[in-house]
């Protein structure tokens, strides 16, 4: 059986990245972490872990006191899948009751929480609904309750795409009341009645195809010492870190990083980053 990874079947890959994603964060792996995890046989762990070892023959040795496989000093990650981030993305869905513990891949879970946010209630069939309106590239109609009117009402959109704002997520649409690209809150939709062809391009959502880049950097008024820390929490390189963002999302990002304000009305201890290109937040966002 060949260890090209090229040649590996999806659900194969996956078992091996379980495996180093175990072997790195754990410092071990063993048959049946592998069997518990995927519901396998004795014969199909042992495969899996054999054909591991044939990718990565400098990445693990069977300790047999142990009884189990241990990560060696010569690790080198296959999968390049081993970032921190995917490893907290873990430990947070669990936190938030999204992934249940036996479906979590950490086997030692250390102490977590995470601050609650308020509980956004998007309807599973309004949901489907929209992501149906956008496979079938069509128009929807929805009785929406915006901030902007004291009642719902109906009105057709064309949505084209779904965005999480860090809080709550949005349907990307074209509005035919207002004939323009727009956000509309997943939850505020209160009933859809009515589905039609539409005509509306995606590509014509220029905002949403469009992006900014953002340069950010220490408070100036903050110390050396306090804007070196600053960097090191947002990954600065010479003062500065740069994030890219879709137009669409750019009123979300600011207000996100708390740059959508004056940086002198807050005290810069609280404030801690500053927006070096100010040119790059201009513009109109529209929502609903």
């Amino acid at each position: 059986m060949s260890n090209d990874r090229s040649e590996l079947r999806w659900g194969v890959e996956q078992r091996l990245e379980f495996i180093e994603f175990r072997l790195f964060w754990e410092g071990h792996v063993n048959r049946s972490d592998v069997m518990e995890q995927f519901g396998l046989s004795v014969n199909q762990a042992s495969s899996d872990l054999s054909r591991y070892i044939g990718l990565a023959p400098n990445n693990m040795d069977y300790d047999r006191s142990l009884r189990t496989y241990v990560r060696q000093p010569s690790f080198k990650p296959v999968f390049d899948k081993l970032d921190a981030g995917r490893y907290l993305a873990q430990l947070r869905s669990v936190a938030d009751g999204i992934l249940d513990e036996d479906d979590c891949w950490i086997a030692g879970l250390p102490a977590y929480d995470s601050a609650p946010t308020p509980a956004r209630g998007v309807d599973p069939a309004t949901l489907r609904s929209v992501l149906d309106a956008i496979r079938r590239s069509e128009a929807i109609e929805v009785h929406y309750q915006s901030l902007s009117n004291p009642e719902p009402r109906w009105r057709w959109i064309a949505p084209h795409a779904i965005a999480f704002d860090g809080f709550r997520w949005h349907a990307r649409a074209f509005c035919s009341s207002d004939e323009v690209f727009k956000d509309f809150l997943l939850s505020r939709i209160l009933d859809i009645r009515g589905s039609r062809a539409s005509h509306v391009v995606a590509q014509d959502d220029q905002d949403w195809h469009t992006f900014a880049t953002l340069e950010i950097g220490p408070h100036p008024a903050l110390s050396e010492t306090q804007a070196k820390v600053i960097s090191l929490d947002y990954g600065m390189i010479g003062g500065k870190a740069e994030i890219r963002v879709r137009r669409a999302l750019l009123y979300y990002a600011l207000r996100r990083l708390g740059l959508d304000t004056d940086p002198d009305a807050r005290h810069p201890q609280e404030q801690q980053i500053v927006l070096l290109n100010p040119d790059a937040a201009l513009g109109d966002h529209k929502r609903e």
